[in-house]
């Protein structure tokens, strides 16, 4: 077993060192001569399965349900599975470092926690809990605009950690404005504009549940709590709740947006602006010609659009188009280290983790979130050992084998 990590390297909220949090592959064995196993899998794959037996059956397939008949999911998944990676002997990797820093980011290892939203079905802490989790570990969490917490109460659950604010652009101005002001004042460092979810995809499994949470009053919290929205209701929003809830269907999503709007943001926003759900090569020089900070290679999880192209397919040609002048993000599959590295390679400064960490929150709470954060992550730094390379700069398309 080996501790030997990053010189000098970052350290987490609770001042361990990179070399402590390196060793939870030791800590796991060393616990194991107690007799104790981990409570939750530390195969990242199986953790949909576990999170079925303890979700209700709705939020399950909330949040594991995709667009039409899966395909777009599923070709997510596959295309890891297109790639091989070629590891390279006897080269020193006795002293590491995989940090990075992307849009002002200390990324111990290069991976955020993608946005998702409405956390509270899966677990009654929600997001509190994993901005608690995802400062503990020195991870950054993308906020989604449909969280089941304020963005103010979950900044300050995340305290001193880093944090980012994911915006679905309503339809109302205003509120548009009043939410991104919000965000900038409670310490979001980088707006991720989602681009991709003007409207609801057809998701067969909520359809056959005749379930959407936002009906129901879950997701919306941060509308409820927003100055600009109340000033709009007719009533308070907590004498009549249905009513508010009318109007943010009325207000979710705005068809008409087109990349002349893109300047909106900036004129709301201060700090760097990163576009999510791009796959095309056009879409990314367009969104470098309007000047953004950063892209998000991603057809939101295959919730979307079925039969739609797997992000990691889409990757490289849009990491070549824009080369160095964007930070490219990717957001599609990460199931593991093994995939990490495989999208690192093809184009990506760093990777967004969505689902895992959600059946984490679903079967442990914070803990179980601080699992599959450091899962992933030693999983990552063993792999990228085990290959050979000592630092992100070694990571290339020549790493990897095309099946």
């Amino acid at each position: 077993m080996s501790r030997t990590a990053a010189k000098g390297g970052p350290q987490d909220r609770d001042g361990a060192t990179v070399s402590q949090l390196e060793s939870y592959q030791d800590e796991i064995y060393l616990t194991g001569l107690t007799g104790a196993v981990p409570g939750l899998p530390t195969d990242l794959h199986r953790l949909e399965e576990a999170a079925r037996a303890v979700m209700t059956p709705r939020a399950f397939d909330y949040v594991a349900g995709s667009a039409g008949s899966g395909d777009t999911a599923a070709e997510n998944l596959a295309a890891f599975r297109r790639w091989r990676i070629v590891p390279r002997m006897l080269t020193d990797v006795s002293t590491p470092s995989y940090a990075a820093q992307v849009l002002g980011a200390e990324l111990p290892v290069p991976f955020l926690l993608a946005p998702v939203g409405v956390l509270g079905i899966a677990h009654p802490d929600g997001e509190l809990a994993v901005a608690r989790a995802a400062a503990g570990v020195g991870v950054p969490m993308i906020l989604s605009t449909a969280a089941s917490a304020p963005l103010e109460a979950v900044a300050a659950a995340n305290d001193g950690g880093q944090r980012w604010y994911q915006l679905y652009w309503p339809k109302d101005r205003a509120v548009a404005g009043s939410l991104l002001g919000r965000a900038q004042a409670a310490g979001y460092a980088v707006l991720v504009a989602t681009l991709d979810t003007r409207m609801l995809g057809w998701r067969p499994r909520d359809l056959d549940n005749g379930y959407l949470p936002f009906l129901h009053g879950l997701g919306i919290q941060n509308y409820l709590s927003d100055p600009a929205f109340q000033a709009g209701q007719p009533t308070p929003v907590d004498d009549d709740l249905q009513t508010a809830i009318l109007r943010y269907t009325q207000m979710f999503g705005d068809l008409s947006l087109t990349w002349a709007d893109i300047p909106f943001l900036r004129e709301h926003w201060n700090g760097p602006i990163v576009l999510k759900g791009i796959l095309s090569v056009g879409d990314a020089r367009r969104a470098r010609q309007a000047g953004v900070q950063g892209i998000v290679v991603s057809n939101h999880g295959g919730r979307q659009v079925d039969g739609a192209i797997a992000a990691l397919d889409a990757l490289p040609a849009v990491a070549r188009a824009v080369g160095s002048d964007l930070a490219v993000l990717f957001d599609g599959g990460i199931r593991g280290g093994a995939d990490m590295l495989k999208a690192l390679a093809l184009g990506a400064q760093a990777v967004l983790l969505g689902r895992p960490y959600v059946y984490g929150l679903a079967l442990g709470g914070e803990a179980g979130v601080r699992h599959v954060l450091r899962a992933l992550r030693t999983d990552f730094e063993l792999t990228m050992r085990l290959t050979g390379l000592a630092t992100l700069t070694e990571l290339d398309p020549d790493c990897l084998q095309r099946a």
